[in-house]
């Protein structure tokens, strides 16, 4: 059985928009740059060639990589959920931290979504994990490297 990966509707268009930034300007370049190399005779030691294909690999990789992430994804639109209260997947939470009254906001993404300095969290961060199905009002621990942290939900959008 296969594993779906969790994916916001923002992040599989992004998927996409790179697939086809890689098979439509990427690979066709590469091929070119491949053409010229072998034009320059020896390809033992012409290093053109040799970085050409190399990119051309890295390029193919990725290629298969999102391929394979698409047709496994689970794409949940988070606005189309009803909002019972609990934090879910795409879900957008405010957060005070207990010990030193800091407020954050962090949207709960799949793994290629996530950018913490964009408040995008992981759905596999330790902050995802310790939020998930709690409601507001809810003080929550977290289990971090550097100590466990206290944190109560204010808000939980479902946008």
């Amino acid at each position: 059985m296969v594993n779906l990966i969790p994916m916001t509707v923002r992040g599989a268009e992004k998927l996409r928009k790179e697939l086809e930034q890689l098979k439509n300007v990427k690979r066709p370049r590469i091929i070119l740059e491949i053409a010229k190399a072998r034009e320059h005779g020896d390809l033992k030691e012409n290093a053109e060639y040799h970085s050409a294909r190399e990119e051309q690999s890295f390029c193919e990789g990725r290629i298969k990589e999102i391929e394979l992430k698409l047709s496994n994804c689970q794409i949940i639109d988070i606005t189309k959920i009803p909002n019972d209260g609990r934090v879910v997947f795409g879900s957008t939470v405010t957060i005070l931290n207990i010990k030193n009254n800091e407020i954050f906001t962090y949207q709960i993404v799949g793994d290629d979504e996530s950018d913490f300095k964009k408040n995008l969290i992981s759905i596999n961060s330790p902050m995802s994990r310790g939020l998930i199905g709690k409601t507001v009002n809810t003080i929550t621990t977290i289990f971090t490297p550097s100590g466990n942290i206290e944190y109560k939900i204010l808000k939980i959008d479902y946008i």
